[in-house]
């Protein structure tokens, strides 16, 4: 599967292989709003998961209309991230084993600096836990970073990586972070590249535990 995170910046082609057995130095203003996971309900269309997103970033980025963007961003469906990878029907294959449903895509940017949100749904927890495992571990192999399965700063069940240096390579102009989480039925991606470890590392975080807010409880 390619990688969706930076795709503006770089559009690596990366398969996803399902690894499950099964697949069943200042802090950061809030990022948001997304909706109360109070009030919120688990979506049945694309427009019901767009109202959980994030719609802004505490690093102040402007958002990037979807439209700007090839692919573009905004919703996705099964074939839509499918036809990420080189081989879109083994992806829709994979993407259907995990219990995907549909899922939303938004990039804020100026320069080199990037923040990128990807909120996925899927038909149960085991298949957003699979996918978010599976996605961290393909990610971290093209990115070339070192995965941390337990981040101090964000709850239980995401992974993390930092890039202290930019990776031009790999289409990373600054210092950059990731998060992979899953949430119940939902998994969150977050990327951020910035113009210091620290400065990325707080967006992630900020932008991460908002959007992890935003989302129904159960």
């Amino acid at each position: 599967m390619t990688s969706r995170l930076l795709r503006t910046v770089a559009a690596p082609l990366l398969l996803l292989t399902p690894w499950c057995t099964a697949c069943t130095s200042q802090e950061a203003p809030a990022a948001g709003p997304a909706s109360s996971s109070a009030s919120a309900a688990v979506p049945s269309d694309a427009a019901g998961l767009e109202a959980l997103l994030v719609d802004a970033v505490p690093s102040g980025l402007p958002l990037v209309p979807d439209d700007e963007l090839d692919p573009p961003a905004g919703a996705k469906t099964i074939d839509d991230v499918a036809r990420y990878g080189d081989d879109a029907q083994r992806q829709r294959q994979v993407l259907s084993d995990y219990g995907y449903q549909r899922g939303w895509e938004r990039f804020w940017r100026a320069d080199a600096a990037l923040t990128s949100v990807f909120l996925d749904q899927f038909r149960d927890e085991g298949g957003a836990g699979s996918y978010a495992e599976d996605l961290a571990r393909n990610d971290a192999e093209y990115y070339g970073g070192l995965t941390d399965s337990a981040p101090d700063d964000l709850p239980a069940g995401c992974v993390t990586m930092a890039r202290d240096e930019p990776a031009p390579d790999q289409g990373l102009a600054g210092p950059a972070a990731f998060a992979w989480c899953a949430s119940g039925v939902f998994t969150v991606s977050v990327a951020a590249v910035a113009a210091t470890p620290a400065d990325a590392w707080a967006e992630l975080v900020a932008v991460t535990v908002a959007q992890l807010d935003g989302l129904p409880s159960g």
